[in-house]
């Protein structure tokens, strides 16, 4: 008599750790595919067996962390940014690292657009100005600064800086860039250091990764450079930014305003910030829309599938 027929248990699914419990839509997508256990409720043999750690959001991967996953190989980012991550601690045990690739691009740089247009053109303080009756009694709102034409300065030239610089040089704006070298297949003039890219810009944008190499990369020179008619966009990181200073510049007119998508010390955000009408703040939202999410889910599931099943990764981090 021939044996029964047998299933595959839960247990002859890959292990993936989880650094902090899985959004609700990554859970629903992967779901029946892995199993899955996070990290803080993990007993050790768990812990012992995981070979992938899986980072949803900006949880902080550390090197203790990593010294306490003997079998670990690769660590999953969901996100472009790997500042949350000792990756210094990745490179020693010889772990590979993956991130979101491109998925978050074209949403990021349409967002650092929207800010620089909403700076100049105040439209925030311009919307709110009209809810609470001004321009029935208080006539029209001051005139703001045009778009066209302004020259923008971009700190990276990576894949969301130069999709900002193509839709910024259709304003008519001309564009130049500073990183840690020139690229030769870049139209835009290139700038050795940020102070001298302030110097020549009306608008900085920021969307360079966050390394002890540009973290705050923008302090109060730069943005004297930069003048009291520039404005900073901020889509990369709080870190890049000296917050206190730029509290104070905006306070004294160092500057002329501020879009900042992100902050030092999320989620906390600069009390004084609050009643700038020459500011326009976000909670960490230009990478966001249901169309990037589902382009980092593909990108995850992609390098979970890749790696185990031996093929090379999708989005590889050279470290």
């Amino acid at each position: 008599m021939p044996p029964p027929a047998t299933t595959a248990s839960a247990d002859d699914k890959p292990l993936v750790l989880l650094a902090q419990p899985l959004f609700v839509d990554f859970a629903a997508a992967l779901e029946g595919r892995y199993r899955f256990a996070v990290l803080e409720d993990a007993d050790e043999a768990t812990a012992a067996e995981a070979r992938v750690l899986l980072v949803p959001g900006l949880k902080e991967v550390t090197a203790e962390l990593i010294g306490r996953l003997p079998a670990l190989e690769l660590v999953v980012a969901t996100s472009v940014g790997l500042d949350h991550v000792d990756l210094d601690a990745c490179r020693r045990r010889g772990l590979a690292v993956t991130n979101a690739g491109c998925a978050f691009s074209a949403d990021s740089a349409d967002y650092a657009v929207g800010l620089v247009i909403a700076v100049l053109r105040r439209i925030a303080a311009a919307e709110a100005y009209l809810r609470c009756g001004r321009w029935a009694t208080d006539g029209e709102y001051p005139l703001a600064s045009k778009v066209s034409g302004k020259r923008v300065g971009i700190v990276g030239l990576g894949r969301i800086g130069s999709l900002v610089a193509r839709r910024l040089a259709a304003f008519g704006c001309p564009v130049a860039y500073h990183s840690r070298s020139p690229k030769p297949s870049s139209p835009y003039r290139f700038f050795p250091t940020v102070r001298a890219l302030a110097a020549d810009s009306d608008v900085l944008v920021l969307s360079c990764a966050l390394t002890e190499e540009t973290r705050r990369v923008v302090d109060r020179e730069v943005m004297e450079a930069l003048g009291k008619g520039g404005v900073l966009v901020n889509i990369g990181r709080g870190g890049l930014v000296d917050e206190p200073e730029l509290v104070r510049c905006l306070r004294e007119g160092v500057i002329g305003g501020a879009g900042l998508d992100v902050f030092e010390n999320e989620p906390d955000v600069p009390a004084e910030l609050f009643a700038m009408d020459n500011v326009v703040l976000s909670n960490h939202r230009a990478v966001l829309t249901p169309e990037s999410i589902r382009g980092v889910l593909d990108i995850v599931s992609g390098n979970l599938e890749a790696f185990f099943a031996g093929r090379p990764l999708l989005s590889a981090v050279t470290l």
